[in-house]
């Protein structure tokens, strides 16, 4: 037999199943010329003519019809050729012939079940090699491209789905042949989305109830690996980190290129500096694909009613992967837009779950990495309501107390480093949050009646020991708010970064992890950009609020006759004077660096400017995997 014979017309349907049956019995016997026709027709894999094609599809049939005389041992070259087969190469009568094969296969007998599951997995993507033009990422957006993926993917699907109704052990082998045929960080971009798409369909459907798991942890593996792979020290340059160490991405002034004016009012845009930091890496772009979606599963998910399933995974992935991930510096924004689909379940899950492991946990620097994470949330997700940020603190806030009560001893960064990254996390928080805190009554009055006060001025000194411009911001509003009451040597005490607060971050500088920073990646930030609180808008209103009380102290002045300076010579200067000097000397500064304008008090800036918040101080960074 062969191709020519099965191409006979007076060939039917029957006899070739004859054929084909006695084909197979024979190859067992050791007879194997008809079975190596049988054979070469299915492994053919050049461009088939249509005779070849129609041949192509009658000895699968035909094979279907007498799966039940296939040997997995006696025909292997045979399966070997089937399961080699992709249906990225085929029209749709080959792929439904093909398709049906497999299932026949898979219901015949066990053995063959996860040699069918591969097939159909490897299917998800097309198949790999240098002359393959499915690789073209323009191929895919054309209607040609399109077509082709959807008509191969519905049948993957719904062949899976055909088999799990068969074989009832189908969802375990499932799980790791999904695990394994995983693609690693170095395919290509549209590869690796084609896989993750198929997978979180796979999710999403009845079998999500079975796999859904195994698949998501999957997922946040792969996304953790893409993370840590980005690298940070060719992407942040020696100057451009100086500007990020004392401001926020967002409103960078001063001038980063050279194709920048050099003007003192000149903004860096966000997506300038986004631009300079991922336009050339492939990493970051795959990374942000695969986030962007992991976003659009939630957003489906959220919609069917079943987010909170999904979550409760990611929170377990979250706590086994991510918080123990060595410089993750995106992944976590994937728990971040879970909740601000859902903050009321899944935003009050991670909260408490954070807070949980913070109090007690036994491992130091998950705990550290906890609060890290809970504070950055609180300070950033702006559908989190005041009442839960202060309700939260409060629990770190009386944690931190009883500390203070239950252990002696003096400054000691490295002893008493979880309570100082709770002390941080408190100051940190509140930089955002005060204000929103001091506008409700109920909520001034239990901040007032915080501790706040015992822990910072305790034995172990935590504002010599936290990061320093946290803690100069924070002593700056509980200076201008009075609902906090400290020493004022605490409050004009001016601090530069010493060995302790050097020791408590240790050599990976932990006290500099700010998870929630703000996201660099392009298609993830126009997600989450919306329900993120960014610096800039916490010091405007800050802002607003003294430039009222300056408004009416120079009014004050006025009236006194105080607008007016004597200079050593005698002569009088005027205030509009001083200031036109002060902003000359702040922009010729700023010509000098990208460093923002008096963002320290203790360098000699004026106290009514506006210290920045640190938002990428660099690379974030979270303990090791232990």
């Amino acid at each position: 037999m062969g191709a020519p014979d099965m191409e006979e017309p007076n060939f039917t349907d029957s006899e070739l199943d004859y054929q084909v049956r006695n084909a197979l019995k024979a190859a067992v016997q050791g007879d194997c010329d008809s079975y190596n026709q049988l054979v070469g027709v299915i492994h053919h894999r050049e461009r088939l003519s249509s005779e070849e094609v129609a041949a192509l599809v009658t000895c699968l049939k035909a094979v279907t019809a007498s799966v039940s005389c296939v040997h997995i041992v006696h025909h292997r070259s045979l399966l070997a050729a089937i399961c080699g087969m992709s249906l990225w190469n085929y029209g749709t009568d080959v792929m439904d012939a093909l398709v049906d094969l497999l299932v026949s296969l898979a219901s015949s007998r066990g053995e063959y079940v996860e040699l069918c599951l591969e097939t159909l997995v490897a299917n998800f993507m097309p198949p790999s090699g240098p002359s393959s033009t499915y690789y073209s990422v323009d191929f895919w957006k054309q209607p040609r491209g399109i077509a082709k993926k959807t008509q191969v993917l519905e049948r993957v699907h719904s062949t899976l789905k055909d088999i799990s109704h068969l074989v009832p052990l189908l969802p375990k082998k499932l799980e790791e042949v999904l695990r394994v045929k995983m693609p690693n960080i170095y395919t290509k971009e549209p590869i690796m989305v084609m896989y993750v798409e198929s997978m979180l369909r796979l999710e999403n459907s009845p079998m999500g109830e079975l796999v859904g798991s195994s698949v998501l942890y999957s997922l946040v593996d792969r996304l953790i690996e893409l993370d840590v792979d980005i690298a940070w020290d060719e992407i942040l340059q020696d100057d451009f980190q100086k500007g990020i160490f004392d401001m926020e991405l967002e409103d960078l002034e001063g001038h980063a290129e050279d194709h920048i004016e050099e003007d003192c009012d000149k903004v860096v845009s966000r997506d300038l500096i986004i631009q300079r930091f991922f336009s050339g890496n492939l990493v970051a772009q795959k990374l942000d694909s695969l986030m962007v979606l992991t976003f659009e599963h939630f957003n489906s998910c959220h919609e069917r009613g079943r987010l909170d399933k999904v979550f409760a995974t990611f929170l377990g992935s979250f706590k086994k992967t991510i918080m123990t991930a060595y410089k993750s510096k995106f992944t976590q924004f994937v728990m971040f837009y879970a909740c601000s689909l859902d903050p009321e379940i899944c935003g009050t899950q991670f909260t408490d779950e954070l807070l949980k492991i913070f109090l007690t946990d036994s491992i130091p620097e998950w705990r550290m990495s906890a609060v890290a994470y809970l504070a950055s949330y609180l300070a950033r997700a702006r559908f989190v309501p005041v009442t839960v940020a202060a309700f939260t603190i409060e629990s770190v806030v009386n944690w931190c107390f009883l500390y203070c009560q239950n252990h002696n001893g003096d400054i000691n960064p490295r002893v008493h480093k979880v309570f100082y990254a709770a002390c941080q996390a408190i100051m940190y928080v509140l930089c955002f949050r005060l204000r929103q805190m001091l506008a409700v009554p109920r909520l001034k009055s239990q901040l007032v009646l915080m501790r706040i006060e015992d822990i910072l001025g305790s034995p172990f000194k935590p504002l010599q020991v936290c990061l320093p411009s946290i803690v100069e911001e924070f002593l700056r509003l509980v200076k201008a708010s009075n609902v906090i009451s400290l020493p004022q040597s605490f409050l004009d005490h001016g601090l530069l970064e010493s060995e302790h607060s050097r020791a408590f971050g240790g050599s990976e500088r932990f006290d500099m992890f700010f998870p929630f920073d703000p996201c660099l990646l392009r298609k993830c930030d126009s997600y989450i950009r919306d329900n993120y609180v960014y610096w800039s808008t916490v010091r405007k209103a800050y802002e607003e609020d003294e430039e009222e009380v300056t408004s009416d102290e120079e009014d004050a002045d006025t009236i006194s006759g105080r607008g007016n300076r004597r200079m050593s010579d005698g002569s009088e200067m005027s205030d509009d004077e001083e200031n036109f000097d002060d902003d000359a000397f702040d922009c010729s500064l700023d010509k000098m660096s990208i460093t923002p304008r008096d963002s320290s008090a203790k360098f000699g800036g004026r106290m009514q400017r506006f210290v920045q918040m640190p938002s990428k101080i660099r690379p974030s960074t979270s303990p090791e995997s232990l």
